[in-house]
């Protein structure tokens, strides 16, 4: 059986893309094949071997200023990336763009920790010369691991200068609620914050920003985040690669914009 979200998935996996982000409609021939499955399994059941183990699992609770709570490991990039048919290497590119340019500036780097393995255009993250192995632990539990999962930090010494989430698909709440969680659980936290997409996805991302359970944050997350465009950061890595050594984290300020929807 196939489904037109299932063509041109170069892994069978990608799929799961399609689910996983926000509701999306479904073309009338996917929900009728889709009801025709389901109605066919509760007919015909199947019994699948499960591991006790993950069915009993429960996420451990963390210390925080704020009480105990729960912080998500990242989902896989695939299922991330696979939605409205985008390359599985955009996030991975930008990623190391980021790396790169904060490497440059001679600044400590870091890459969330589930993503130390990957690879652009043969190289790999883990070769880069500023990539630290460890944060250093300024924070309660709870908030270590939030920011350990952030997709890129630039680090002097043992201060966070910049963090960015690279959104590059249909659901953008992965990055946004992990500021968000870093905002709740460290509402006096001074990090330049900043969210990374694809041009065309400028006003989804603002737009999302400004949800009303992010503006109820003190401060709101609107006024923490900029937004910086995937085209802006790769022309302005070119334009400053002769001086990059020079640069000063400042200058992110100039190419980003404001996440704030101005009253009219």
């Amino acid at each position: 059986m196939s489904f037109p979200f299932f063509k041109d998935m170069p892994k069978p996996n990608y799929w799961t893309g399609h689910f996983r982000s926000s509701p999306n409609l479904f073309e009338t021939t996917d929900g009728e094949a889709i009801l025709a499955a389901t109605n066919d399994a509760v007919q015909n059941p199947v019994a699948r071997p499960f591991d006790p183990k993950k069915l009993n699992y429960r996420p451990k609770a963390l210390k925080a200023k704020i009480g105990q709570v729960i912080v998500p490991e990242d989902e896989e990039e695939l299922p991330k990336e696979a939605a409205e048919g985008k390359k599985p290497t955009e996030h991975t590119e930008i990623q190391w763009h980021l790396l790169k340019l904060g490497s440059d500036m001679r600044f400590g780097i870091w890459v969330a920790r589930n993503d130390r393995n990957k690879v652009w255009e043969g190289k790999k993250f883990s070769d880069l010369q500023k990539l630290k192995q460890e944060l250093p632990l300024q924070f309660d539990e709870a908030t270590n691991k939030t920011i350990e999962l952030i997709d890129v930090l630039w680090l002097k010494g043992n201060a966070i200068i910049a963090a960015f989430e690279v959104e590059s698909t249909t659901s953008v709440y992965s990055g946004l609620l992990r500021m968000s969680d870093l905002i709740a659980m460290q509402p006096n936290l001074n990090i330049p914050l900043y969210l990374v997409a694809p041009d065309e996805r400028r006003e989804k991302v603002i737009n999302e920003v400004n949800r009303p359970t992010f503006l109820k944050l003190d401060p709101p997350l609107s006024e923490i985040c900029r937004f910086i465009s995937f085209s802006t950061l790769k022309e302005q890595i070119k334009a400053i690669g002769h001086v990059l050594r020079f640069m000063k984290p400042e200058f992110l300020e100039e190419i980003s914009e404001s996440c704030v929807i101005e009253e009219m």
